[in-house]
């Protein structure tokens, strides 16, 4: 067997695993998300490095919520300077300056994404969401953010600033297989994270239809009538969500 069925048997058993023990977790995601769209607010996301690909799994897709506004600067992400960016995040200064492009505010969600949980921007940005009244829902490895001490000011660890903890479940380091020359391969944190994700927009859709709430969900743009249907919802959201136009 080779170690492409090792790394689908090991990501198939703890996605199994996943959806054992955070099941009652993505439920409460689910049902907060809901209530904030029918409150008016926004769901914003946010990561650095690879969990910034996460903050845009559930931003402008076929299937998507489209009242989500990812929260983006190009030195946080990996495109411009990939080394760099792992430096930015560790910078406290970041968040007043995030915060003042993406006005967080009392009702809205934020989805804050650390598999570490531990570099300054994501565990503060989180912190001060929560003070402003929003709800933090925090992504990140248990196994990973316990194993670690804190850097920041504060001294805390993302899940130690949230509301809710969606623990994906991952290794210390991420990287699941080893090898015999020491190396490890194989991380898990991007699709376990984007399946809860995923399974939460889901979810969503479900109780807007059981309980008759507004919720706008985006087309593909690449299916007859998506163009139209996904124009009407640009228009609307436009002027909430920078970056959308």
């Amino acid at each position: 067997m080779s170690t492409i069925n090792t790394y689908f048997d090991n990501l198939q058993a703890l996605l199994a695993r996943t959806l054992e023990t955070q099941q009652s977790s993505m439920e409460t995601a689910a049902r907060r998300i809901a209530d904030c769209m029918k409150g008016g607010g926004m769901i914003y996301t946010f990561g650095t490095g690879h969990g910034h690909l996460l903050a845009l799994e559930i931003f402008y897709r076929a299937g998507g919520m489209a009242r989500v506004c990812p929260i983006m600067d190009d030195k946080l992400m990996l495109h411009v300077s990939a080394a760099g960016s792992t430096l930015e995040e560790r910078k406290e200064e970041w968040v007043p300056l995030l915060l003042e492009r993406y006005p967080i505010k009392e009702n809205d969600i934020l989805i804050s994404i650390s598999n570490s949980g531990r570099n300054a921007v994501p565990v503060l940005l989180a912190r001060e969401a929560r003070a402003r009244g929003a709800y933090v829902i925090a992504l990140t490895s248990m196994n990973h953010t316990t194993a670690v001490t804190s850097r920041n000011s504060l001294n805390l660890r993302l899940f130690e600033t949230a509301d809710l903890i969606l623990d994906n479940g991952g290794v210390l380091g991420d990287a699941a297989i080893s090898f015999a020359d020491g190396s490890m391969v194989g991380p898990t944190s991007t699709a376990v994270g984007a399946a809860m994700l995923q399974a939460i927009v889901c979810r969503v859709k479900e109780l807007s239809l059981d309980e008759g709430f507004e919720a706008d969900f985006f087309k593909s743009s690449n299916v007859d009538g998506g163009d139209a249907w996904n124009d009407r919802l640009i228009e609307r959201y436009k002027d909430m969500i920078p970056g959308l136009l």
